[in-house]
């Protein structure tokens, strides 16, 4: 495009010398000029050359009557289809306050207008050309069965009005019903004697129709119709499975369920001590996982107790999860049972992954549609039964996940942890009096089944919150009239200053687009680069950013941000399919890079970030994310938290959470003293795993599951599997001006060595100055996540790199993971203090925290300090770690080093002497050192007021 872009500017500079030289008056004129006598010194004036005359706008074309028409039939019609959709979603419990994006409610009338056409032309004979027509076509192709095409027009309709925001499940829907009709109508053409072509158009008409004679003659062809007869029954059923999203092994409960509710089964006596899904551990227990402010139903059922196979994906989702978060025996399987068997049907037909189902809502729920619609008057009295049933079992759950965690030391009993709750009553429990029907019978007592979202805990189970509590983000935008605005802009830039480049085409993100520049041949990408001020008034936009070239394309890059920025909801990230096949508990969601694509990482493979921008860049945001998304798909028993928070007010959300392992850290002196704790943490597991021969804490954990360690003989020791640990500090400066060195220290040896115990930090700051992210904590910290920095300077801390400074802010950064040579541009996801409360909440509800009493308290038993040491102890310690390490005692040596004076020199000099670290003053001499190198330890110690080690 590049090289045709230079063909017509050549052309249309030819053009204008053209017009030039025909333009008789200037040409005339200039002719004497040339003869101008050489004698005179003064050099011959050049003709003047007149401007050749601007070309006027092409006329508009004329408003067509047609467009007119059509943009009012249009609007007539999507009014019409907008209001009757209103109509059904205000009469059912469909969507409310639906995007204008995802209606279907065109689609939806039109089906609706052709049922009433289709049932007009079938059921009444309806006279004339179009009756005549419909009634060819639809009896030709159905048969007998035309009578029924109306309704299942008519159902189609219904159910894209009530649920227009689960369009993945129309295709599901529709192979079903297709499989559903053609094994019917086959099955009705045999029955009707296999009429072919020879008996007549009539009798095809009068037996399965066109489809029922393509799908049976074949069939009764090649293996005859003892065998095409089972063969299309089971096609139907197949249909009728994949519609309802109903497993093979359920079909017995689910017949059992429809006589009980046709009353051709009786439901059993409750004084007997049996309930009708007694045999399915799965539904009364799966019930608890019903939330507060959202109607009761039970995962993998509907409000009838229908298969769901929406909540469904979310069970095989958390099923999948369960092997590397309970202790199994070794050697047993797990079979696959009705809800992993419809969960991975209906995600294969609606185009997910098998392996991986996506917990996004991918199937519709058919129980509550036209397909699956029941009589819910005659259950309500059930349903409320259940309700209660569900709030019972809810309290029940928490009571049992009050006990400690696994590995927690100090943890309180469940004895003590349960009298704090007694005598507290659930709210929605059955009043007193009244039988609770869910408990069994005492001979019928069995040990808690291992449920789906409910995974077992030291002592009761935990419940993952669903994501049904983070809200949806609208269909992001492909193109506007805001870029092919730019993309005109760009292309008159170049034009104007005569480079050979043409937009080749742009990627929209949620905050910038991308536009892709190719030059034309011998053209250097500094033509472009030259062009920045030029091309940020031509786009009334001070944030440009080009980039050359694209990493994996010869084009210049130029980001421009979006006059209409889009939001990036964290539910919309942790709802992708490769956060559901990925079932690691340190996933979490960054947010949407500039190519509309999400992104996630890893926090145990990153394995440490920097998290840094100016105020109101976003860093908070980005922080609620992560630990969002800790929380969403980890329970306690896999992450345990620590969170600083020095300025008191950002983490205060969390306060409570079963993940934390000490109270949020707000005192900078106490944050210094947990940071010390992670070492010494640090250092346990790594004795374990030397002890025991692991490389890193996974396989440790995994050995530890499969009962492959344990404890040596004579140990009351008891191994369990260790859990990440991720350290949160949300402001590093605060840090670093109350113990810069105790800080430092703490987070060079955690960032240096923890990775493979399995303890990750997240640091953020917004003040990146090289005093507070020094030399060392970059050096050991890969993972880089900058938004929006003040100056050039904090961006060449951040990254090591310039591009921060010229962010927008709000979201807006670039992530820089380990092993990348050049940074992701990204918006930041975006979670409200609402959904944080939610998830918060929910948390809460399942188990109390088990906190850790040695994290903000020292396991050292101090004294007080020497009075003669006074204020300067930090300064001791480092004389006397110098002196000792040096085995060299001189008072002029410690004034260059520490930058002290004489006097300070000589005192600190007299305290080492008065503790037997150096010996007497020798005149000139240097002092002897009393101390070996490898007793430092102990004499830091002695110095510090502690127990030597």
């Amino acid at each position: 495009m590049a090289s045709r872009t230079s063909g017509k500017g050549s052309q249309s500079s030819a053009g204008t010398a053209k017009s030039v030289g025909r333009t008789p008056g200037p040409a005339r004129k200039a002719a004497p000029a040339k003869k101008a006598p050489a004698g005179k010194g003064a050099p011959p004036r050049k003709a003047p050359v007149k401007k050749a005359a601007a070309k006027r706008p092409a006329p508009k074309p004329a408003a067509s009557p047609t467009n007119g028409v059509y943009r009012l039939v249009r609007a007539v019609w999507l009014g019409m289809a907008h209001g009757v959709g209103a109509l059904f979603r205000s009469v059912g419990r469909g969507a409310k306050g639906l995007d204008p994006a995802h209606r279907k409610d065109g689609l939806a009338l039109l089906l609706l207008g052709l049922a009433l056409i289709v049932a007009a032309g079938t059921w009444s004979n309806l006279r004339g050309p179009v009756g005549d027509l419909v009634e060819m076509l639809v009896t030709g192709a159905f048969g007998r069965l035309d009578l029924l095409v109306p309704i299942l027009l008519g159902a189609v309709a219904v159910r894209l009005i009530l649920y227009p925001q689960r369009p993945e499940a129309n295709g599901r829907i529709v192979i079903g019903l297709s499989a559903l009709v053609i094994g019917i109508l086959g099955q009705v053409h045999i029955a009707c004697g296999s009429p072919g072509r020879g008996a007549g158009t009539e009798a095809i008409q009068d037996a399965g129709g066109l489809i029922g004679w393509g799908a049976s003659t074949p069939l009764v062809f090649a293996m005859g119709e003892v065998l095409a007869v089972p063969l299309l029954l089971l096609l139907t059923v197949f249909g009728l499975l994949v519609v309802t999203a109903t497993p093979v092994n359920a079909i017995p409960q689910r017949l059992r369920l429809l006589g009980t509710k046709l009353g051709i089964v009786a439901a059993p006596a409750a004084e007997d001590g049996y309930e009708p899904y007694a045999d399915d551990e799965r539904y009364d227990d799966q019930w608890r996982e019903a939330l507060p402010g959202r109607t009761r139903r039970a995962p993998g059922r509907g409000p009838e107790g229908v298969f769901d196979a929406d909540d469904a994906e979310a069970e095989a989702l958390a099923r999948r999860r369960r092997p590397r978060r309970q202790t199994a025996q070794p050697g047993t399987n797990r079979p696959m049972d009705a809800v992993d068997v419809a969960a991975a049907a209906a995600a294969a037909l609606d185009g997910a992954v098998l392996n991986g189902i996506s917990p996004s809502p991918v199937v519709a729920d058919l129980t509550q549609g036209v397909f699956g619609d029941r009589d819910r008057t005659a259950d309500r009295d059930r349903t409320a039964d259940l309700d209660r049933t569900a709030d019972q079992d809810r309290a029940g759950g928490r009571e049992r996940t009050g006990s400690p965690v696994p590995g927690a030391r100090g943890a309180r009993s469940a004895e003590d942890a349960g009298k704090e709750r007694t005598g507290r009553r659930p709210a929605g429990a059955p009043p007193a009096g009244v039988p609770d029907l869910t408990k069994p019978a005492p001979e019928q007592t069995r040990p808690l089944p291992a449920r789906a979202e409910q995974l077992q805990l030291s002592g009761g189970t935990y419940s993952l919150p669903s994501l049904d509590l983070l809200e949806r983000g609208g269909p992001g935008k492909t193109r506007s009239a805001a870029n092919d605005a730019v993309v005109a802009s760009l292309t008159n830039v170049f034009t104007e200053f005569k480079v050979d480049a043409a937009v080749t085409g742009f990627t929209r993100g949620p905050t910038v687009t991308r536009y892709e520049v190719e030059l034309g041949p011998a053209v250097k990408v500094e033509r472009i680069t030259a062009l920045t001020k030029n091309i940020a008034y031509a786009v009334a936009s001070p944030d440009v950013r080009i980039i050359s070239p694209i990493p994996g394309k010869s084009a210049v890059g130029i980001e421009i941000p979006n006059s209409d920025r889009e939001m990036v909801n964290l539910g919309d990230v942790l709802r992708l399919a490769d956060a559901a096949e990925d079932d690691h508990p340190m996933l979490v969601a960054l947010g949407k890079n500039v190519e509309g694509g999400y992104e996630m990482a890893n926090l145990a493979q990153m394995p440490h970030v920097l998290v840094a921008g100016a105020t109101g860049s976003g860093k908070s945001s980005c922080i609620n994310c992560l630990i969002t998304s800790v929380m969403v798909r980890a329970t306690p028993d896999d992450v345990r938290m620590v969170l600083v928070d020095p300025k008191r007010v950002e983490l205060t959300a969390y306060e409570g959470i079963p993940h934390l392992i000490t109270p949020i850290i707000t005192n900078p002196k106490k944050a210094a003293e947990a940071l010390q704790w992670v070492v010494r943490e640090m250092d346990l597991r790594y004795d374990d795993l030397a002890a025991y021969g692991f490389r890193h804490i996974d396989d440790f954990n995994v050995a530890v599951r499969d009962g492959k360690v344990k404890a040596p003989e004579g140990s009351e020791r008891e191994l369990s599997p260790y859990p990440y640990l991720l350290v949160i500090v949300d402001e590093l400066a605060d840090l670093m001006m109350v113990a810069p060195r105790d800080v430092e220290d703490s987070i060079v040896r955690i960032t240096q060595l923890a990775r493979a115990a399995g303890i990750h930090l997240v640091l953020a700051t917004q003040r990146p100055s090289v005093d507070v992210v020094t030399g060392l904590i970059k050096a050991n910290v890969p993972s880089r996540l900058a938004f929006a920095t003040s100056s050039l300077a904090d961006s060449r801390v951040i990254l090591d790199q310039p591009g921060a400074e010229k962010l927008i802010g709000k979201g807006d950064g670039l992530f820089l993971p380990m092993g990348a040579n050049k940074p992701t541009r990204m918006q930041g996801a975006f979670v409200t203090e609402e959904e944080v409360a939610a998830v918060v909440q929910h948390c809460k509800d399942q188990m109390t925290p088990v906190f850790r009493d040695d994290v903000v308290a020292g396991t050292k038993q101090k004294k007080e300090i020497d009075e003669d040491i006074g204020d300067d102890l930090d300064l001791l310690c480092q004389a006397a770690e110098l002196v000792v390490s040096t085995q060299f005692g001189s008072t002029s040596m410690l004034q260059r080093k520490l930058r002290v004076g004489f006097a300070k020199a000589g005192r600190l000099m007299d305290l080492m002497e008065s503790r037997n670290i150096v010996g007497p003053s020798e005149g000139s001499k240097a002092r002897d050192v009393m101390v070996k190198p490898d007793e430092l330890d102990g004499v830091l110690a002695l110095i510090r007021g502690e127990t030597a080690p």
